[in-house]
């Protein structure tokens, strides 16, 4: 089996905080990385690593696919039609700067999201049609194709906005959007709570499904809703994912698999390296550990790793095993390094 794991932010972004380095055991992981050097490319983006692992560009439809892998059959459905993902945010003003917060930093109730949505589609129809599909991941269809080019929702969330969308074709709408989700009750309600409002959108992931390149793998195991889309997008099984490599193994996989293993992601953008450590020290537990253990059942193991340092990739065959000179990484002088 030849088994691929893409797992953003597979090292912490600061190579200087002690909170999140300083005594971090992960032996599973330091045993792989040790034995095969370290590929690096230009950083890209979580959305763009997992798309490019699939044959696709920076140009792919990434609110189509998202709604490929979201929807029960016979739900609502990508079509022909443009897409962009049009989540909910809550923008601030930092040090004369705005700073975008997405709706993983702050509860939003699944109703809130309905009345605000409501209220979009009310006062916006001839733009197209908005759908919440959770209370963190709206979507709006266009009446019309737009060319329309931002980053994720990932590389922005908890920076600030310096450029992004402030020259898009939309902005006159943006800015009326903005407008109408300030005073909508739902905010008013949410002002009165000491609640964040949800007072813009971010806009993302434009375009029309079409069709899929071939695909590089038989099956993809992951609970993230892009990756099953794109999955599904070149007719490949898409499975949850498992509680770790164990139980992938123990089910008789595909000759060529994909785990994406995105817990990190959240933990990084909200700056939380506790949380980063323990689903670190989970990851290695349950998938880097018997990983290192499976090398020989495994034919190739490769870890994709989109993060600040740059889009990271490690490719062990079987025989890696075998290379006892090798010493384990030492993950923090890793990040220093590419840091440096």
């Amino acid at each position: 089996m030849h088994l691929t794991l893409l797992v953003p932010e597979l090292l912490w972004p600061e190579p200087a905080d002690q909170a999140a380095w300083e005594g971090l055991a992960l032996p599973g992981l330091a045993w792989l990385l040790g034995r095969a050097p370290c590929e690096r490319q230009p950083a890209l983006p979580y959305e763009h690593a997992l798309a490019a692992a699939w044959g696709r560009g920076a140009d792919a439809p990434l609110a189509a696919l998202r709604l490929l892998g979201e929807q029960a059959p016979g739900a609502l459905t990508p079509g022909d039609a443009c897409w962009l993902c049009a989540d909910p945010v809550h923008l601030r003003f930092h040090h004369e700067r705005v700073v975008l917060a997405d709706a993983g930093a702050f509860e939003l109730a699944a109703q809130e999201a309905v009345e605000l949505v409501a209220a979009l589609n009310r006062e916006f129809a001839d733009l197209g049609s908005f759908h919440a599909l959770t209370p963190r991941r709206w979507l709006l269809r266009l009446a019309r194709p737009v060319a329309f080019a931002t980053p994720p929702l990932s590389a922005v969330a908890g920076r600030r906005l310096d450029r992004g969308q402030a020259a898009s074709p939309l902005q006159s709408v943006l800015n009326e959007i903005q407008m109408v989700l300030h005073g909508h009750p739902v905010n008013e309600a949410r002002a009165a709570r000491g609640l964040p409002a949800v007072n813009g959108l971010w806009l993302w992931g434009a375009g029309a499904l079409g069709d899929a390149p071939p695909a590089p793998f038989a099956c993809l195991h992951a609970d993230d809703p892009l990756a099953q889309g794109l999955a599904r997008s070149a007719a490949v099984q898409a499975l949850p994912l498992p509680a770790g490599l164990d139980a992938l193994l123990a089910a008789a996989p595909a000759e060529r698999a994909i785990a994406v293993l995105d817990a990190p992601l959240s933990a990084v953008l909200y700056e939380d390296s506790a949380r980063w450590r323990a689903i670190l020290a989970g990851l290695d537990a349950a998938w880097f550990a018997p990983a290192a253990r499976a090398l020989g059942r495994l034919k190739s193991l490769t870890l994709l790793a989109p993060t600040v340092y740059g889009a990271l990739a490690w490719r062990l065959e079987a025989g890696a095993r075998w290379r006892f000179w090798r010493r384990p990484a030492d993950l923090a002088a890793l990040a220093r390094s590419l840091a440096a």
